[in-house]
């Protein structure tokens, strides 16, 4: 599989990169995109929606994204360079102010914490979120996350901040890329929040999920959303998937990988071949709304994005790291930090309307997931090949299962 040299801006000093970052980051360093087909899926591969796959029963928003959510922008920086390095970084960011200065309520519910997010215990305490929300690879995350404080240090307004609490999610990537290498530096990270952007969203073998596999397979960014309907609100919820875990591969209850041959244990059960997908890995999902919510039923949002990865026939396997953040971008419960006052008055909504919204993100999830698969090209990194999901296969059986028409 050929590949290009990614142009990487690595001999700019840390010096320069601050100091573009005080003037608003109007000048930024480049990006490390890759311009193989690899890191462009979308021209090549369809969408669950394009396959007349339709999960759930809610509708979607107009570009099914996360960025369907009013304010919230997502970029990438996608690294491929040379035989072994795969990697990336994506970044999802709740509004277009100054996070510290306007933050968000946010939580974090963990599926199992095999895993090295940064800043969840932050979160977990206080309710909000006050830094744009980054994905890369497991052993880049303190880089990352040393990186997202140096923007945020640097951005006007922010002269008298002592302390930051960067958040940051992950998943392994050293199959496909050389992981001990750690090849993501504060130029990559500063060019994904940059690029950040609202409108369609890249998916597949892009940004965090360049060297991921999913259910032995190639995975990568995926995202989707659903809108409710006026009389519940008319809110929607955005989903951003990093799929990077196994299974046996269920599309909208379909037995995709059974049929496909290629499923966790499936070697165990046939006393025969070598299988591809382990069971391992992990998972990172974002979730944004602007329906008004505080962090306790933010919370309770996140665990049920966890029941859409289940669809998709996760194993959750002990090796996982798996976490779902969710943020409310409804301006009326944002937390101002010059709002000294002792207390607050904000509408909020109730347990009782909750149960629609996790119906939605339940239904965004999974899809999140499918796109995430759908979308990515095989790829060849690290002396091993990952094929990407095999769509006239996979469309033949969802026919078959009358999944699609």
């Amino acid at each position: 599989m050929p590949t290009r040299l990614v142009l990487v801006l690595r001999n700019a000093t840390a010096k320069m990169i601050f100091a573009a970052a005080a003037a608003l980051l109007i000048i930024s360093t480049a990006p490390a995109q890759s311009t193989s087909s690899e890191s462009h899926p979308s021209l090549t591969r369809p969408r669950a929606p394009d396959l007349g796959l339709k999960i759930g029963i809610l509708p979607a928003g107009p570009l099914d994204a996360i960025t369907d959510v009013a304010g919230v922008e997502v970029g990438h920086t996608t690294i491929i360079h040379g035989d072994d390095v795969r990697t990336g970084v994506t970044a999802i960011i709740p509004h277009l102010g100054n996070l510290y200065r306007e933050k968000v309520p946010g939580a974090v519910f963990v599926g199992n914490a095999f895993g090295k997010m940064v800043g969840s215990t932050q979160v977990e305490e206080l309710g909000d979120i006050e830094t744009p929300i980054l994905l890369t690879s497991t052993t880049s995350v303190p880089r990352v996350a040393d990186a997202l404080i140096s923007y945020m240090l640097a951005l006007p307004g922010n002269e008298d901040v002592l302390s930051i609490n960067p958040v940051v999610g992950e998943t392994n990537d050293g199959y496909l890329s050389d992981i001990r290498g750690r090849h993501i530096s504060p130029e990559d990270v500063f060019g994904a929040i940059k690029n950040a952007k609202a409108g369609p969203v890249e998916e597949g073998a892009v940004g965090a999920g360049t060297g991921t596999v999913v259910f032995g397979w190639k995975g990568g960014i995926g995202t989707s959303s659903r809108q409710l309907p006026p009389k519940l609100g008319g809110y929607t919820v955005g989903v951003l998937v990093q799929t990077n875990y196994g299974g046996v591969l269920t599309i909208a209850g379909a037995p995709v990988g059974r049929e496909l041959g290629q499923y966790y244990l499936r070697e165990e059960l046939e006393q025969a071949g070598q299988a591809k997908d382990r069971g391992d890995g992990s998972v990172m999902i974002v979730v944004a709304t602007d329906a008004p919510m505080d962090a306790r039923n933010l919370k309770r949002l996140a665990a049920r994005a966890w029941l859409g990865v289940a669809r998709t026939g996760s194993s959750a396997s002990n090796g996982s790291g798996d976490y779902a953040i969710a943020f409310s971008t409804a301006p009326q419960v944002r937390i101002r930090t010059a709002d000294k006052a002792p207390t607050r008055h904000i509408e909020v909504l109730t347990n009782d309307a909750m149960s629609p919204l996790f119906e939605a993100v339940i239904e965004a999830t999974e899809e999140a997931v499918y796109n995430s698969m759908f979308r990515a090209q095989t790829m060849t990194g690290h002396g091993h090949t990952v094929e990407a999901l095999p769509i006239e296969k996979t469309t033949e059986i969802l026919r078959k299962h009358g999944v699609i028409k």
